[in-house]
């Protein structure tokens, strides 16, 4: 049975609200549910500040073995930062200020995630964005559930994919980060688990199950962080039953990110410049070529139209770049974004059109076309402005996890990624496509997914040579 937590509220919380975070525990398992189910956990600076010190705190307990973070109620994780408050008061200067501290609470929070030295599970059950997503995706393992609906929205209220965007979406295969941060469409469900969002996939009604199970777990003192890690994982995976197939969601109408549909992603958002992306859509909606997808690509291009002309840009040179960044410089750089953003005007005018007036309406965006905003208009956004400073990160405790990397350090937690696949081809494509994929499900432990998208990835990306079936990788 799980035990409530009681802490004495410090003075500077003592304005927050109490129960928008609930801690508990169930024997080795410190659980943080997110509980404002009306406002679809969108979380806040109030929430924020009491997550923070709990995580720093239980890294230093010997009692606790494994973090989870979920979501109150049915419908959603964290539906996003709570950006209605942040644009009500980013009319003044102070107002801005403000906005920038919750953005560099929230990072140091999103950057603690990423370099914790405990075994953190994020139940991305529900609704998943933005400032939800930064909870989430730097975490070792992240649990998708049929209800999941992931999205990073930001471009569609004037604003840029934060919360560590920068990094894991060019870390996506192929330019599926480019497509999900410039259109912000959603993935549903295990379509989350095969973009390499989630790490597992499992149905929502055995997640009681899970946690009861998590928390009879028992770590010696000098288990390593690797070691528990590869516990965890393997008791998740107890509760993966067959994975439902991607293009089951009637809300979903191209589907899985794969075949065709992955082909003109990459055709068409491989480039350096929102323009070259308009063009290559445009020549995709009217082609007639075998595997071409006229049909998204119209829409696709409408709906990046739609967006804020400035997030765009700002968008897709933050994307280009972040390939390069640490996760430390990620949340430094996206710091200096934001302070940017929060005084701009499209930023109040999204969030206004899109969530605060009923009904909804088309914002109208300052400047209205790309045409108006030069690449110097661009370099002001990766500049701190003035009277904001540096974000200083959390100092990492000790424990096992790496302070700083260029990867995430677990990646193998989730499914092969095309770099993966690519480099057994190089390897073993000699043995044909059983090989590759024996070789594969070896490596990955028998994790279910892996066949399917193995299958997917070698339909796009290799050639058979018909005089003795070696696979030959086409790039």
């Amino acid at each position: 049975m799980a035990t409530a937590v009681s802490v004495d509220i410090p003075k500077e919380l003592q304005g927050d609200s109490p129960d928008d975070v609930l801690f508990s525990s169930i024997y080795g398992v410190r659980s943080i549910e997110l509980n404002r189910p009306k406002k679809l956990n969108s979380l806040d600076a109030s929430m924020a500040r009491k997550i923070v010190p709990r995580l720093r705190e239980w890294e230093k307990s010997d009692m606790a073995n494994i973090i989870m973070i979920s979501g109150a109620g049915e419908k959603a994780f964290c539906a996003g930062g709570d950006v209605a408050a942040l644009a009500m008061q980013n009319k003044t200067k102070e107002g801005q200020k403000k906005s920038c501290d919750y953005f560099a609470l929230e990072y140091k929070l999103d950057h603690s995630v990423a370099t914790y030295s405990k075994p953190y599970i994020a139940i991305m059950d529900g609704i998943t964005m933005g400032g939800g997503v930064g909870l989430s995706v730097h975490a070792p393992f992240r649990i998708a559930t049929e209800r999941t609906v992931f999205a990073m929205p930001e471009t569609t209220i004037g604003f840029f994919p934060d919360v560590g965007g920068s990094f894991f979406l060019p870390r996506l295969d192929g330019e599926i980060g480019t497509y999900l941060a410039l259109t912000s469409e959603r993935l549903l469900g295990v379509q989350a688990f095969y973009a390499g969002i989630a790490t597992h996939y499992v149905n929502s009604s055995v997640l009681g199950s899970l946690t009861t199970r998590l928390s009879e777990l028992v770590f010696n003192d000098y288990t390593t962080l690797g070691e528990r890690l590869r516990l965890v994982n393997n008791t998740i995976a107890e509760f993966i039953s067959e994975l439902p197939s991607p293009d089951s969601y009637e809300r979903s109408p191209y589907g899985n990110l794969a075949g065709d549909l992955r082909k003109a992603i990459d055709r068409c958002f491989a480039f350096d410049s929102v323009e070259d992306v308009l063009r290559a859509l445009e020549v995709e909606s009217v082609s007639d070529e075998p595997g071409a997808m006229p049909k998204w690509a119209a829409h696709t291009l409408k709906t990046i139209q739609a967006r804020s002309p400035t997030s765009l840009r700002v968008t897709l040179r933050q994307l280009r770049e972040g390939k390069a960044w640490s996760i430390r410089e990620t949340f430094i750089k996206e710091h200096t974004i934001a302070s940017n953003f929060v005084a701009h005007p499209d930023f109040v005018e999204g969030v206004s059109a899109r969530l605060i007036e009923k009904p909804a309406r088309d914002p109208a965006w300052n400047p209205a076309n790309l045409e108006s905003i030069t690449e110097k208009d661009v370099d002001t956004f990766f500049t701190y402005p003035e009277g904001i400073e540096q974000l200083q990160l959390l100092p990492p405790t000790k424990g096992g996890a790496p302070e700083d990397f260029h990867d995430y350090p677990h990646a193998r937690f989730a499914l092969p990624r095309e770099v993966d696949i690519r480099d057994v081809v190089n390897q073993v494509g000699s043995q044909g496509q059983r090989g590759v994929m024996k070789r594969l499900l070896q490596d990955w432990n028998e994790k279910v997914g892996v066949l399917e998208k193995v299958k997917d990835v070698l339909a796009r990306k290799t050639q058979v040579d018909p005089r003795n079936q070696k696979v030959i990788w086409k790039e």
